[in-house]
């Protein structure tokens, strides 16, 4: 059942899905039950604004399960093994596929674009061109506006026993983009617990693409309570402050001797409270970090976290100059998760590696313009492993 749609009427192919954490083989690293599934088909096999969803698994020898859906090409559940040898889930999402069609909450777990993060105003010009985008965050754009690609039914193009790639494309002037964009999303699951996601993109008129997943995750288990306490390390020295409306000012501010220092680890919680405007303005961190382009092989460190009650470890690498961190900030019990729990204050954090937000307003940022007959081509790796 590795890389292909799970199929309706299998026996066994739900089990106990109320529960973040699954008791595995600890001596093997593998499931005591390796056939049975951790999500039910049957909630994802449904029809959303007359289309069809699915639901998509991809597994690994040590056991690690990852579930994705077609509707927004959006991961739905990871498990992976924590210290005792459970697997937990620690991407929050929901049981059912009906329950992501909402637009209070719309981001759980998807890829997000044409252009990830904010848009001041929503307007930006090329070559002398003024475009207006759907305004939905404030004064600004952002994710795409209101039906960007979060809301779209992308097709499962291709699919092997480790992979899957979903492709859209996104009409010319959808939520004000210009261009047909043709966009290829391919997560990737490797037996080093690795899960990678490549991007690729095309389009037909010159545009602005940005695109990155907006996962939700909780290293102690979605539901599982805070992740104050969760060691985070980001490979930044500088970040871009924000306005009022989170739109970068423009500069690069150093990160020591501020509440954003995550150079060294420490815990999410330590600073948050300080007295800070930027803290302000994003009721918490919700702030692009300028990754100091510390290489491992051909990847750029981005982020470690470490879970402090389940001493998963996960590392984020990435070919991308920047990584957004959010903290969760406005959270507030609005949808209940796979395992009953609410989507409570500060229980989940995104960490989204990307170009930098307002890009296509400030030319001193690195580009985000794609002409035709280029080919946008990002990606970014997630590692797990135990402390």
């Amino acid at each position: 059942m590795k890389g292909k749609l799970l199929l309706l009427g299998i026996s066994g192919i739900l089990t106990c899905c109320c529960l973040s954490c699954q008791q595995t083989n600890s001596s093997k690293g593998t499931p005591k039950d390796t056939i049975a599934a951790l999500m039910d088909t049957a909630s994802f096999s449904t029809t959303i604004d007359t289309k069809k969803v699915y639901l998509y698994e991809l597994t690994n020898k040590n056991g690690v399960q990852a579930y994705f859906t077609n509707f927004g090409a959006r991961i739905v559940g990871l498990w992976v093994p924590d210290h005792t040898g459970k697997l937990c889930d620690i991407v929050l999402g929901f049981s059912k596929a009906v329950d992501y069609n909402n637009p209070k909450e719309p981001f759980f777990g998807t890829i997000v674009g044409p252009f990830g993060n904010r848009i001041a105003k929503g307007k930006f010009k090329l070559d002398g061109k003024d475009y207006t985008l759907a305004v939905n965050n404030g004064p600004n754009t952002l994710h795409g506006g209101f039906r960007g690609v979060h809301f779209a039914h992308w097709t499962l193009k291709k699919s092997d026993p480790s992979s899957l790639t979903f492709a859209y494309t996104l009409p010319d002037g959808q939520e004000g983009f210009p261009g047909n964009i043709q966009m290829e999303v391919t997560y990737t699951l490797n037996d080093n617990n690795e899960l990678m996601i490549a991007y690729r993109a095309e389009t037909d008129k010159k545009t602005v693409i940005n695109l990155t997943n907006h996962a939700y995750f909780n290293l102690n288990g979605e539901g599982s309570g805070t992740i104050l306490d969760h060691q985070l390390q980001l490979f930044a020295n500088q970040y871009t402050p924000v306005d009022s409306t989170l739109i970068p000012t423009g500069q690069l501010a150093e990160v020591r001797g501020t509440p954003f220092d995550f150079i060294s680890p420490k815990t999410i919680g330590k600073d948050l409270n300080t007295d800070d405007r930027q803290l302000t303005y994003g009721k918490g961190y919700d702030h692009n970090f300028v990754l100091s382009k510390e290489k491992e092989g051909e990847w750029y460190k981005a982020a470690h976290v470490v879970g402090d009650k389940s001493g998963i470890i996960m590392d984020i690498l990435t070919t991308e100059p920047g990584i957004q961190f959010y903290s969760g900030n406005f959270m507030n019990e609005q949808v209940q998760l796979k395992n009953g729990k609410k989507d409570s204050f500060r229980t989940a954090f995104c960490l989204e590696p990307q170009h930098f937000p307002d890009a296509p307003n400030q030319a001193s940022f690195p580009t985000t313009i794609v002409n035709p007959g280029e080919i946008y081509q990002t990606k970014s790796l997630y590692r797990f492993s135990i402390k």
